[in-house]
């Protein structure tokens, strides 16, 4: 026997779970609490590393390796945060944090804007212009994501090395403006999902394809292009290999090999300096998937849905 209620304009509405059986929705119930236990437990379990970090980089350094570890510090040194940017390594001397932090962000930058140009001209041509051969080059395109990258690693440094590339910044951000196949295939989907009545009636009116693509697809597309950016911007910010493999002058050195740094090689690592130059290069990622997750969300969510 269904339940009819009425809402607050007066229309009738029927509780669908109202004639199933008393168990159906004590089931479904349990269902909803265990996953929902299941979720918190893992949100924990993935948070404990980032909460043992912040924890590490306000102990005094004679409690970081303490056995059992100590969650709870003796004394808050919360001037370990300036000190991790003054330090003065053993082996490589004072290490320039700003000038890390600056040339992470120029490579970063540079490296958002060239992915989220290129990746969505070569996507709108793809997804919105018809040309001869253009299913065959999307397969092809597609078919380069199956290439790992130590593949690619030697002859791509070779081809710096030859340009004359190697110890500068080039190597790491002019690669972003030849697009990838993942944020291509990504920004296709989504610019499929915009109908192609808008375009035509730009046409019409006399637009260009570029006009088309600036005017009418860009301004609809925010979100899958958001997704891109920040996709870009967590693997320039957070990259490891590249500045390891093609710098080599510390005063171009970038975060990541930063970091590295504050290990010692011959023991005595400042575990608690570490960690809090590690919070430093994390909270960036962080504050800006904070602000940008409803965005980011909303284009993973529609990209490829009709």
């Amino acid at each position: 026997m269904s339940i009819t209620t009425t809402d607050a304009k007066g229309d009738l509405e029927t509780d669908p779970n109202a004639s199933k059986p008393q168990g159906f929705r004590r089931n479904k119930t349990l269902f909803i609490a265990l996953t929902h236990i299941t979720l918190i437990v893992l949100s924990v379990t993935f948070f404990m590393p980032f909460l043992w970090m912040l924890v590490t980089s306000i102990k005094p350094i004679k409690e970081t390796m303490t056995n059992p570890p100590t969650w709870i510090p003796s004394q808050l040194l919360w001037h370990n945060y300036p000190d991790a940017i003054t330090y003065d390594s053993k082996e490589l001397g004072y290490l320039p944090f700003p000038t890390y932090a600056r040339n992470t962000l120029i490579i970063t930058l540079l490296s958002v804007a060239g992915a989220v140009t290129s990746n969505s001209l070569v996507a709108y041509s793809f997804a919105r212009i018809k040309w001869p051969g253009r299913d065959l080059f999307f397969a092809l395109t597609l078919a380069t994501m199956t290439i790992p990258f130590p593949v690619l690693m030697v002859p791509v440094f070779s081809l710096f090395r030859w340009i004359g590339w190697v110890g500068s910044f080039k190597p790491l951000w002019v690669p972003a403006f030849f697009a990838n196949a993942f944020s291509i295939f990504l920004l296709r989907q989504f610019f499929k999902t915009i109908p192609m009545e808008l375009s035509e009636a730009a046409k019409i009116d006399g637009c260009s394809e570029l006009r088309i693509f600036l005017d009418v697809i860009a301004p609809l597309s925010k979100p899958a292009l958001s997704v891109v950016a920040l996709f870009t911007f967590m693997g320039a910010w957070n990259d490891f290999l590249g500045p390891l493999i093609y710098l080599v002058d510390q005063h171009t050195f970038t975060l990541s090999l930063g970091l590295q740094a504050y290990q010692s090689q011959h023991g005595g690592t400042q575990w608690n300096l570490l960690m809090a130059a590690s919070v430093i290069v994390v909270a960036p990622v962080i504050l800006v998937f904070f602000f940008a997750q409803k965005v980011f969300i909303q284009g993973i969510a529609t990209s490829g849905l009709k």
